[in-house]
């Protein structure tokens, strides 16, 4: 049978190159707060003839997150892979002079969405007695860095609740995969950066950085393996990265 696949932040970076990847193999259910991207996305990937169901969604709410399962499960759809790819990073300050409003936006986004969307398709899962939840980490929830705190502290909750799951689901069919890339060009530093593109490609400078789609084939690997077979957690970087601060860049 067909496995479907439910993605949170699919309209933009990791996700949507999710989405793109398992279009042809998967049935998908998509999830973002850009509706209007959800759905050029949907008439593109529908091509492939599988099913794609796009809602706007804000994992933040866990009423919104709730009404969404609770409509899956009144059109009789369930919920085989969960891939929590919502997240963001904003600003790069020492946390004295960091904003509150992004600090909540952070937290709200990265652990609390995180929480609801698991929450939610658990109860789905156990009751099937099988799935697969992916999060989306970071090196930074292994090895925190100066001005960037608030981030690495919530990546370090997806590792702590995806190490706290795998213990809790141990009696069920369902495995708890935790991907923790380094530096990956997407809009993260955009949107971190509030918009300055240039400051954003700085980032990136003097290194080939990994792609979406990179992640995106690392994601398809895990889910595609065996269902007896459970990678923990998976951390990927740039060859010329090995930490979040030690990079090689050729100019």
């Amino acid at each position: 049978m067909k496995k479907t696949v439910i993605i949170t932040g699919a309209s933009s970076g990791i996700g949507k190159a999710c989405a793109e990847l398992l279009a042809k193999n998967y049935d998908l259910i998509l999830c973002s707060r850009n509706e209007d991207k959800l759905k050029e996305l949907q008439k593109t990937l529908q091509a492939h003839g599988n099913k794609v169901l796009v809602f706007k969604l804000d994992v933040r709410s866990d009423t919104e997150v709730s009404s969404l399962f609770n409509t899956l499960a009144a059109e009789g759809i369930g919920v085989d892979v969960l891939i929590n790819s919502a997240g963001l990073a904003l600003g790069l300050e020492t946390l004295d002079r960091s904003l509150e409003e992004d600090i909540h936006a952070m937290i709200d986004t990265n652990i609390k969405g995180l929480l609801f969307m698991s929450k939610h398709a658990l109860k789905v899962m156990k009751a099937a007695n099988k799935g697969h939840i992916i999060n989306l980490g970071s090196i930074a929830g292994i090895d925190s860095y100066p001005t960037g705190i608030t981030y690495a502290a919530t990546k370090s909750a997806v590792k702590s609740i995806s190490d706290g799951l795998r213990k809790d689901i141990i009696p069920n069919n369902i495995r708890i995969t935790n991907i923790q890339p380094g530096l990956v060009e997407t809009k993260f530093s955009v949107i971190r950066f509030y918009g300055d593109t240039k400051k954003a490609k700085s980032v990136y400078k003097g290194i080939k950085p990994l792609s979406a789609n990179d992640i995106a084939s690392i994601i398809k690997y895990a889910i595609e393996l065996p269902q007896h077979v459970q990678i923990n957690e998976i951390t990927v970087t740039p060859t010329h990265q090995a930490t979040v601060e030690h990079i090689y860049r050729t100019n």
